[in-house]
């Protein structure tokens, strides 16, 4: 980067991904009226670049292209060029991503559009170096052909994008409303076990991404159909990614993704999204098995994000780059003989041996610290613990990767259930006390008087009207801090929340959620997403929280309008299952006879005790809440609860329907322990 050229107008903004491309020689534009006003009125071409600020091949591309004089003069006579940051625009980014797929048949970041100035994409595709390499074309001769074309051809162009916008339009908005049939939970389950590397864990070959709604789906499916195989498949991916270099064993938290099906090497960026769900993953993998060293996993993620990826002010940060002083892995990878330099003797032939250090090393002539060797993984030792502290300290003196530090609301909202879910899980108030610092922090800066939610705050700024996804997992974070707190505020606002999502959202003509809502910027087209990606839906999200959500307040209508989410995207899940599986987590949390235990007294100690054992046993299909007596005299949610004498009651509830409450203690602790 040449911090004394003049800047380009992505100076003015606030997205760090932005902010590295503010002193290219491109003359880049943010997305708005200004870029494309210009286009219209100089006949030029949009050319879109979409990535993010962590993502590796963004850089690559970034150095070899966008900071090359020639390119930058070709951008800049020919075209209108608009930087995007996929993460504060998901909206953008799926669009064209859509479009990506469906003329390349892939898709990823950086994502290149070349489009008409009334933004319809006649050209798409990804990373682009300088000049053309074997089949792979270059920049260059991409931006020539293009700029040839427009000038010789361009209603040619045009007709195309009219035409490519036509058909993936009328795709993204087509609705086959269907029967939604038992047996496609079956279906994606023969498809996982049948993809299952009974070697290594996770699914496929390479790369290996650990898609934890996947194992979230599993472990759901062992408990639905009584099925240990599945439990079996998500504890081997499980121990065997915790053992890989995709976990970072000095300073935690899980990497993006392996290169190789061993999960040795990783693509070192490390996410918050993925962090969260595996939090959540290791913590009922620990709840449904009793294995100590699932809890002690999920305890160093959260670690992790406690001490790396929390600001001042309790809320989470977005991600940690793969690179540092340009290389990938380079702050994360060791050399032996440093370790020896760090350690004496005894302590690095030790530690050597337990992370399979070597002379040559295991990436690029250096060592990605790893178990896979490790027949069997044992909990931290006192002595480990005191080494790993030592090489900590020591790579806290390297230069760091760049660390994305805006905020999102929808992955801090995923932190904020993870936190909450383990805090009650683990007995551990801290976790919970996060959790609740982090929506504080959403309420207080995120949220306007009119109850929207933006999308993104960094610098002091918050901007871009709330996607879909960002009141689907805010939604769920509420509900999870309800759960482990008995504060009925957070249950009160998860209720507002869904009423608001559901006007902002909801196509209450035809089915499903819009990803936009109803104020936002009108865009090409409008699309629901339903696809269990990287990470699950917003539709999928909602759709179990619309489940949980009438179990926890009684309100069937809720039910029903999951069912119909259900029967609108069937035809699309029964299609490609494994590409929905929170979808039909959701499915089978709405099959399994909906059970609710709620204790309600007036005494915190009791409280606290029956809390941990309504928690501790693992029953994905069954709503535990607590509640105190007094505080729901008035509450027209849960009053109801509080028509008892006695100082403690349980009620056990089925599909709407409560059995008489018990009193005796005895017998509650009893009951929960047989259930």
């Amino acid at each position: 980067m040449n911090e004394a050229r003049v800047p380009n107008k992505l100076i003015e903004e606030k997205s760090p991904y932005l902010l590295q491309h503010a002193h290219n020689p491109v003359n880049w534009y943010p997305w708005g009226d200004e870029a494309f006003e210009k286009a219209l009125k100089e006949d030029k071409p949009i050319f879109l670049s979409i990535g993010y600020s962590t993502c590796h091949w963004c850089h690559v591309m970034e150095k070899l292209s966008f900071e090359d004089e020639e390119v930058g003069q070709l951008l800049n006579e020919h075209f209108i060029s608009i930087k995007v940051d996929r993460e504060e625009r998901p909206d953008i980014d799926h669009i064209y991503m859509e479009i990506c797929q469906a003329l390349t048949g892939s898709g990823g970041w950086p994502l290149t559009i070349i489009m008409s100035p009334d933004k319809k994409p006649f050209f798409a595709g990804t990373y682009y170096p300088k000049h053309s390499r074997g089949q792979h074309p270059g920049l260059i001769e991409l931006l020539t052909t293009v700029e040839t074309r427009w000038k010789v051809s361009k209603s040619e162009l045009l007709n195309s994008a009219e035409e490519i916008t036509r058909v993936i339009k009328e795709h993204v908005e087509d609705s086959d409303h269907s029967e939604f049939e038992e047996h496609i939970i079956e279906k994606a389950y023969n498809i996982l076990e049948m993809s299952f590397d009974k070697t290594f864990g996770g699914f496929g070959s390479s790369p290996k991404f650990p898609t934890p709604h996947n194992l979230l789906y599993l472990l759901r499916y062992s408990v639905y159909k009584n099925n240990k195989k599945a439990l079996d498949m998500v504890e081997k991916t499980l121990m065997q990614m915790y053992k890989g270099g995709i976990f970072d064993h000095i300073g935690y938290g899980f990497s993006r993704y392996s290169v190789d099906k061993k999960w040795l090497v990783p693509h070192f960026e490390k996410m918050l999204y993925d962090n969260a769900f595996l939090a959540i993953t290791y913590t009922e993998a620990y709840l449904a098995t009793n294995n100590e060293i699932y809890k002690e996993v999920a305890e160093k993620i959260l670690e992790y994000i406690s001490r790396d990826m929390t600001s001042p002010d309790g809320a989470f940060y977005t991600a940690e780059d793969a690179d540092s002083e340009g290389v990938e892995g380079k702050f994360y990878v060791w050399d032996k003989q440093e370790i020896y330099n760090i350690l004496d003797k005894d302590e690095a032939d030790y530690i050597c041996q337990y992370y399979g250090v070597t002379e040559t090393g295991n990436f690029e002539n250096k060592n990605i610290l790893n178990l896979i060797h490790q027949e069997h993984i044992e909990l931290d030792t006192p002595k480990l613990q005191t080494i790993r502290k030592k090489l900590y300290d020591v790579r806290e003196k390297r230069i760091h990767p760049h660390k994305d530090d805006k905020v999102l609301t929808s992955w801090n909202s995923m932190m904020i259930a993870a936190f909450a879910i383990a805090g009650k899980a683990l007995n551990n108030d801290q976790y919970i006390e996060k959790a609740e610092k982090a929506c504080n922090f959403i309420i207080n800066n995120l949220l306007t008087e009119e109850h929207r939610l933006l999308a993104r705050f960094r610098d002091s700024e918050a901007k871009y009207y709330g996607y879909l996804d960002d009141y689907a997992y805010f939604e769920w974070g509420l509900i999870e801090l309800f759960l482990a707190t008995s504060k009925e505020e957070y249950i009160n606002r998860a209720v507002e929340m869904n009423i608001k999502m559901m006007d902002l959202f909801e196509d209450a003509d035809n089915g499903g959620f819009f990803y936009s809502g109803k104020d936002s910027e009108p865009l090409i087209m409008k699309n629901k997403e339903i696809y269990d990606g990287a990470i699950p839906s917003g539709n999928s999200v909602l759709t179990m929280n619309l489940i949980r959500l009438s179990e926890i307040t009684d309100d069937i209508g809720l039910e029903r309008l999951a069912v119909e989410q259900f029967h609108y995207f069937a035809s699309r899940i029964n299609d490609s299952p494994t590409a929905h599986t929170y979808m039909l987590s959701a499915y089978m949390m709405y099959k399994n006879a909906l059970t609710k235990i709620v204790f309600v007294t007036d005494k915190d100690k009791e409280m606290k005790d029956i809390k941990h054992l309504m928690h501790h046993n693992y029953r994905p299909f069954t709503t535990a809440i607590t509640l105190f007596k007094d505080t729901i005299r008035d509450n027209k949610l849960f009053s109801h609860y509080a028509n008892y004498e006695d100082p403690l009651a349980l009620y056990v509830c089925q599909n709407y329907t409560c059995d008489d409450p018990i009193y005796n203690k005895n017998e509650i602790v009893k009951k929960l322990n047989e259930m």
